[in-house]
């Protein structure tokens, strides 16, 4: 079957693009589909995917302690305090993208997230994760949506909250990354690890 689970160099069974690249490898097996909660830890993984938008995900991947260093490790209460002068910093800064819209739409996102309960983020994304058991386990890769019912659902409440850089697209790749689906394919060994 064409697009389905691929054997690595240790002979178990992958998605496929999972074996794209060593940092690829290690981002499927050990992070891609397990629970992230806690807000800043969501915060980073919002933000991380609208940089992304347009760019390949190892781009971001192979940037993201340069990310994390110029965002004061995602904290939202450090971040809504960026100044103007912190915003230059960041268009000038080789260890991320310098693309303004989308550090300006992180700045916009951390003021606005400052506003929240603690715990508000992490539920609101969380509330939108589907029933396991109502969906279907994808075979090959051609089986993986880019986007669902529930995604755009987040993503218009995450905009009418006043979120900015986040579509249906992107709030798809979020529930991948973070937990909320398990979209590795069915012989994948990694399907289900959850921990």
């Amino acid at each position: 079957m064409t697009g389905g689970a691929v054997a690595g160099p240790d002979g178990r069974l992958r998605c496929p693009w999972g074996l794209s690249t060593d940092d690829y490898v290690a981002y499927h097996d050990k992070e891609w589909g397990r629970p992230v909660h806690g807000d800043d830890a969501l915060f980073e993984r919002l933000c991380l995917e609208a940089f992304q938008s347009g760019l390949s995900w190892i781009t971001i991947l192979r940037r993201r302690e340069g990310f994390r260093s110029a965002f004061a490790d995602f904290k939202i209460a450090s971040v809504a305090e960026f100044t103007d002068a912190d915003k230059e910093r960041l268009l000038t800064d080789e260890g991320i993208i310098r693309n303004r819209a989308k550090i300006e739409a992180t700045l916009a996102n951390a003021r606005v997230l400052a506003d929240w309960s603690a715990g508000e983020l992490d539920a609101l994304i969380w509330s939108y994760a589907p029933d396991a058991a109502k969906r279907p386990v994808p075979r090959s890769i051609a089986d993986v949506a880019a986007v669902t019912d529930e995604s755009t659902a987040m993503a218009k409440a995450l905009k009418k909250r006043g979120l900015r850089f986040i579509g249906p697209t992107t709030a798809y790749a979020l529930m991948q990354a973070c937990g909320l689906v398990d979209d590795h394919l069915a012989d994948c060994v990694f399907r289900g690890a959850r921990a």
